[in-house]
């Protein structure tokens, strides 16, 4: 099994390039954990508490659960991948069945910001684009898709998403074996990406 990790400031195109990457492997040899589903279960915090808590922090993130969940899988093991709502902020009592696939790719915009789950990537990518293109998309997805408003989009990425992405996300770049700029939208680095990736699979396979 080989693990991708996938990294990148919000609406860069991350889940774009997992799609196009999906489409270059096998049928049913990838799963794919989200970062987002292992934020910290805040559910004994009120709903005006759990509004308040920086998602874009480190911290936010159960990094030990995300990692045990990943080792587990290299065992031949199933995991319960948790299922966050991001109208209640908060884990839900359903989760979703991953079982061991030959290819495991995690994503999400904190995932180099871990030096253990770092070091668990075969492969690490970091997705990059503009910051007026990342702030559209994230006003887009987050108004059509969890009910926020305008103002309350634009004043969570002025006090929290864009600072910690200058401080915590932007830094990790440096970690990536390689760069997609433009997202999804670059197919060049798709195919460098789909080559990286088969070969990495029939060395696996011959070790």
């Amino acid at each position: 099994m080989i693990i991708i990790g996938i990294a990148g400031g919000t609406g860069s195109g991350k889940t774009t390039v997992v799609k196009k990457i999906m489409e270059t492997i096998p049928s049913g040899s990838v799963a794919v954990l989200g970062q987002d589903s292992y934020y910290k279960d805040n559910s004994s915090l009120n709903f005006e508490e759990r509004q308040k808590i920086n998602y874009d922090h480190p911290r936010a993130i159960d990094f030990d659960l995300l990692i045990q969940h990943l080792k587990d899988l290299k065992q031949g093991k199933a995991i319960h991948e948790p299922v966050y709502s991001y109208i209640t902020h908060a884990r839900t009592e359903d989760y979703i069945v991953i079982h061991p696939k030959d290819v495991v790719i995690v994503e999400g915009i904190l995932v180099f910001t871990n030096e253990d789950l770092r070091d668990m990537c075969d492969i690490k990518i970091f997705v990059h684009a503009d910051a007026d293109e990342r702030l559209i998309r994230r006003m887009r997805r987050d108004i059509t898709e969890r009910g926020r408003d305008i103002q309350e989009v634009l004043t969570r990425y002025e006090s929290m998403l864009k600072p910690m992405h200058n401080q915590f996300i932007e830094p990790t770049m440096k970690y990536a074996d390689i760069i997609v700029p433009v997202g999804g939208d670059n197919l060049v680095a798709i195919d460098v990406l789909a080559s990286m990736i088969k070969d990495k699979l029939r060395a696996d396979l011959q070790a």
